[in-house]
């Protein structure tokens, strides 16, 4: 005995029972009755007629007396210590108040500035030593090194 299913409502159909339809294309189509029919030959959707199995089971239906509601674990959050740093300075950093933070953080602010300064100081004093070392004492042009007379300056103006 082989129990088909409704295409409009889902229902199950006993041997004996039901109508037909074959389509153009040559796909069967079985319904419960001819509502369901008339149903699916105005092209209305099962899933908004709300006595179709569709409908009941876009809208939990009747699952509350076959399932009972799942519990939801709470997850519960652990503090970890991370590769850093130990849970116990994670933990002092957290306990600290915000006004003793800014003012660290303001301290190391301008400890680098500092830092940063100096660094280009030292880099200026470098670079003027080399470039004192390197450069001709008196300036001398292209010509002149290739052995041009020297202009004598105007002397009226």
């Amino acid at each position: 005995m082989k129990i088909e299913l409704c295409n409009f409502s889902g229902f199950k159909i006993y041997p004996g029972h039901g109508k037909l339809f074959v389509k153009g294309d040559s796909r069967v189509y079985r319904f419960i009755n001819g509502k369901s029919e008339s149903y699916f030959h105005q092209r209305l959707k099962p899933s908004k007629i709300h006595w179709t199995v569709v409908f009941r089971r876009l809208h939990k239906k009747g699952i509350a007396e076959e399932v009972s509601k799942k519990r939801t674990r709470r997850t519960v959050k652990a503090q970890r210590a991370v590769v850093g740093a130990s849970l116990d300075v994670i933990k002092a950093k957290r306990s600290v108040k915000p006004e003793v933070r800014a003012a660290e953080r303001q301290a190391a602010l301008r400890a680098s500035k500092e830092k940063k300064k100096a660094e280009e100081t030292k880099k200026k004093q470098e670079k003027a030593k080399t470039v004192a070392a390197t450069r001709p004492q008196s300036k001398v042009s292209k010509a002149q090194q290739r052995g041009a007379p020297v202009k004598v300056k105007a002397t009226s103006r």
